[in-house]
């Protein structure tokens, strides 16, 4: 028999490290999802001018997106729908999601609405929400006493 020494605090860090997966996990998306309903991934972002929303939507069609802004909150939604090449095909494994999507976010009151703009580029779904002029930063110089 075989003695395997047990590194406890590698065993702690791993521990943790599954904690807060589950728990980002459980806040990452607030909304239920349906049967037939999938969340895409998003990252925001922000610079100086404005705040960028990216959202991969692989195999979306842009005329099947819509982007809605109301009452402070912008809204994507659509539909992935699932197409057979073939009406013989026999599928083993289907790991792809498929479906209709929305995704809500909160605009912070810093954002002009009315100029709000959006493309669609080889799946990824760039929104461009731009900051009011009064709340954009600027240098200040300083000038010798």
């Amino acid at each position: 028999m075989t003695v395997v020494k047990r590194n406890r605090l590698k065993d702690l860090l791993y521990l943790q490290e599954k904690m807060d997966t589950v728990f980002e996990d459980s806040l990452r998306d607030k909304e239920v999802i349906e049967p037939g309903q999938w969340v895409p991934s998003v990252d925001v972002l922000e610079d100086d001018a404005s705040i960028i929303l990216k959202a991969e939507l692989p195999g979306v069609k842009k005329e099947d997106i819509s982007l809605d802004v109301g009452s402070g909150v912008l809204t994507i939604r659509g539909e992935k729908r699932f197409e057979r090449e073939k009406s013989r095909e026999s599928y083993h494994i289907i790991e792809r999601h498929y479906g209709t999507f929305k995704r809500s976010f909160s605009m912070p009151d810093m954002i002009d609405s009315d100029k709000i703009r959006a493309a669609y580029e080889k799946g990824v779904l760039e929104v461009v929400l731009p900051k009011l002029e009064v709340c954009l930063t600027r240098q200040i110089p300083i000038r010798k006493g």
